[in-house]
């Protein structure tokens, strides 16, 4: 149940960008749409043209996938560059995994692999910045102590980004630029089904350095997952509300694209 009491519909929708063709956007897409928000989605690997203007979007979520933010692919260097207009708007901006680092790309930090190769594919603790600790006091919800992961890269902090919570494998898990632009390393989107798929299509992932047993991915989800639905539905709330007065927009730039391959389902 959400914390949602308003009757009003929004306005404005809520642009979902996917980046694999049965993808979906999960928890996130469902508790959105509870809270009346109609859900665009565009798909820019199959073709899908993202807006000029996100001015007439309530926020924007990237999702993740599995090319790397680092990838020389045409579509993904627009994308990247696109994120620019988004800050440049105020527009909310959620990225997960591969959208945390787009978004970190963007802003010209580094997205690497691990330098040992670990990878985080399951569960792995995670544990509040002093201001991730703020952002949790200003929710009334604490931050999961574990969240589900699949990823075998990760990024630096943009300079000027805020650190928001942190982990032992990948230090950066969770970081904001500006009032209204947030990445988040990890996905609190997953619901139990799409574990399920994840970890049957993609099940060689389970053999990298570091990465979880599927055992221990369905055992994860009734341990962890009711601290990671409290969380999110308390952020989405918090993320889509007004801007505060004097609410500062983030200067964004270009970067150029390197070429390390990444992988992952995503689906």
């Amino acid at each position: 149940m959400t914390s949602v009491t308003a009757t009003a519909v929004p306005e404005k929708p809520v642009l979902i960008v996917l980046h694999q063709e049965h993808s979906t956007p999960g928890r996130v897409g469902r508790l959105l749409e509870e809270r009346g928000y109609r859900l665009e989605i565009k798909r820019p690997p199959l073709g899908c043209v993202l807006p000029e203007t996100p001015d007439h979007y309530a926020g924007v979520v990237v999702f993740g996938g599995p090319m790397s933010a680092n990838d020389e692919h045409d579509w993904l260097r627009r994308q990247t560059d696109w994120i620019g207009c988004v800050l440049e708007a105020g527009t909310p901006y959620l990225g997960l995994c591969l959208g945390a680092q787009m978004l970190a790309r963007h802003l010209g930090a580094r997205v690497a692999p691990h330098g040992q190769g670990h990878a985080e594919i399951g569960y792995y603790p995670i544990r509040p910045t002093e201001a991730g600790a703020s952002l949790a006091a200003e929710l009334g919800v604490a931050w999961p102590g574990c969240v589900y992961q699949w990823h075998r890269e990760g990024f630096d902090l943009p300079r000027g980004a805020q650190a928001l919570a942190e982990g032992e494998i990948f230090p950066n898990q969770a970081f904001r630029v500006g009032e209204r632009a947030y990445g988040l390393q990890f996905h609190p989107e997953v619901t139990y089904a799409m574990m399920c798929r994840w970890t049957v299509r993609a099940h060689e992932r389970m053999a990298m350095p570091g990465a979880r047993t599927r055992a221990e991915h369905l055992e994860g989800w009734y341990m962890h997952d009711p601290a990671v639905r409290r969380f999110l539905d308390a952020f989405l709330d918090h993320w889509l509300a007004p801007p505060a007065a004097g609410g500062r927009r983030v200067e964004s730039i270009t970067v150029p694209a390197a070429g390390i391959a990444t992988g992952g389902p995503h689906a």
